[in-house]
């Protein structure tokens, strides 16, 4: 099976096991949740959930709370109706989540295809027309290629094009109807109803356990919004990695959930799956592109990403010796110029889609642990990145290096990347092979080619568990 079915990967990796939702209780005791009840024919409160995916953000299913439980064995996905939306699987459960089966309980859980247009949340800022893949697991919106834009710059867009605008993002929001029988546990049935309901709260998997804060250089004087996951049981008296994800320059906003919900390169570290194996502090800045990113090698814009990472480590228990840097396109050059501006930073850098222009700056790479990632038909990324690992090799770097199919699975990745971690290179070099890469519906060109590097790097389990195996001495 291709990557093109990442859904059972990404969704596996993205999804909360517990959505975060009222007790049982609580609703039934809104004003709003009983007037909802009084029109709606027993419903109490629908809440719009949202996962992240490789390409972007989606709502994937509808929470509907009822006012007594619900009989599992007597619903199917003719039952509801959601307007725009294709209906995959329904179920009830005993609090507003997904689950793997269903459960007789309060809560009808409607789970809705990541295929529908409607889905989307999350929109690029590449301006251009745009296309929607036939990815199994996600639909995926870019643009056609813009001009070529010197590689560094704070606003290079894909393959270090321009032409970008701001990225958006909607807000989650659903409209149910009830065009089936509900049956409660109790025996009773619940007609049909009209009504549509449109869900009142949202749930971002993921996303809502990250923390948005401020930070204020005191020498740059520079300030940076940046996203902040502490580990949920996070205890002083124990020392945690962090890793710093930087996004590329399409994903440049104010807001500062959009580095969120852009794709998987900061959530996937937070993801309960991951913090069983690898608890860990997850810092995501967000830029808005106005020459806070340093990709351009800007000093200050630089030493204001360094004097976050210094201020957490200071206020958290963080091991200052177990600190991680990875990023996609801009964010994998701004990784690069942190590099050889602080060579001493990080424990090991995991480098996406990106490259750096004067390669006699990279020289000092060749002592760091490094992990790139780019795509043959990148026109950028990957003659610069494979300029870089020329240089670096003849500065003594040990490298492994390997051409992979891009359209595998995160299951069919796992033996490449073991065979490479098992040459123990401190630096490993990834093309993914040209005609592999693109998403179907897409155009197989350098900018798809280059954004769809990173929706299946950081799908890579093997890549992650080598990051945290890097301990600096």
């Amino acid at each position: 099976m291709k990557r093109r079915s990442l859904l059972a990967g990404i969704v596996a990796a993205t999804a909360v096991p517990a959505v975060a939702g009222c007790s049982s209780g609580s609703a039934r005791t809104s004003v709003a949740g009983l007037q909802l009840a009084a029109s709606s024919g027993h419903i109490i409160e629908g809440t719009a959930i949202t996962e992240v995916f490789g390409d972007g953000q989606k709502l994937t299913a509808v929470a509907l709370e009822y006012d007594t439980e619900i009989d599992a064995s007597k619903l199917s996905p003719a039952t509801f109706k959601v307007t725009d939306r294709t209906v995959t699987n329904v179920y009830a459960n005993t609090a507003a989540a997904k689950a793997g089966h269903g459960t007789n309980g309060r809560y009808v859980i409607i789970e809705l295809s990541p295929l529908d247009e409607a889905a989307r949340l999350y929109e690029d800022g590449f301006s251009g027309s745009s296309s929607s893949s036939q990815q199994p697991s996600a639909s995926a919106s870019t643009s056609t290629s813009p001009t070529a834009a010197p590689s560094g710059s704070p606003s290079a867009g894909p393959g270090g094009g321009g032409g970008m605008k701001s990225p958006t993002l909607k807000t989650a929001s659903a409209e149910v109807t009830q065009v089936g029988t509900v049956t409660t546990t109790g025996g009773d049935a619940y007609a049909a109803n009209s009504t549509a309901i449109t869900t009142s709260k949202v749930d971002n998997l993921i996303v809502d356990d990250f923390h948005q804060l401020k930070y204020t250089d005191a020498d740059t004087g520079r300030s940076l919004q940046y996203n902040l996951f502490v580990p949920k049981n996070y205890d002083k008296s124990t020392s945690y990695p962090l890793v710093l994800f930087m996004h590329d320059g399409g994903t440049a906003s104010t807001n500062p959930l959009i580095t969120l919900t852009q794709g998987l390169g900061a959530v996937i570290w937070a993801a309960p799956s991951e913090q069983a194996k690898h608890e860990c502090f997850v810092l995501a800045p967000q830029f808005t592109g106005e020459d806070d990113e340093g990709s351009d090698g800007n000093a200050p814009a630089l030493k204001t990403i360094k004097g976050l990472i210094d201020s957490l480590a200071g206020e958290y228990s963080i091991d200052k010796k177990r600190l991680y840097t990875t990023g996609q396109s801009g964010g994998t050059i701004t990784s690069i110029a942190l590099d050889f501006t602080y060579p001493d930073l990080f424990a090991a850098s995991f480098l996406v889609a990106g490259q750096w222009d004067d390669l006699s700056q990279v020289k000092p790479l060749a002592k760091q642990k490094i992990w790139a990632v780019v795509s043959q038909g990148d026109e950028q990324a990957y003659p610069g990145m494979t300029g870089i690992m020329d240089t670096i090799e003849k500065e003594g770097a040990k490298i492994s290096r390997a051409v992979w199919d891009g359209q595998l699975t995160p299951g069919e990745f796992a033996p490449h990347a073991a065979r490479m971690r098992a040459r123990k290179t401190p630096v490993n070099f990834v093309a993914l092979k040209k005609g592999t890469v693109v998403w179907p519906g897409l155009t197989e060109n350098s900018v798809d080619n280059h954004v769809c590097t990173w929706r299946a790097a950081y799908t890579i389990e093997g890549i992650r568990d080598w990051l945290f195996e890097q301990k600096k001495k």
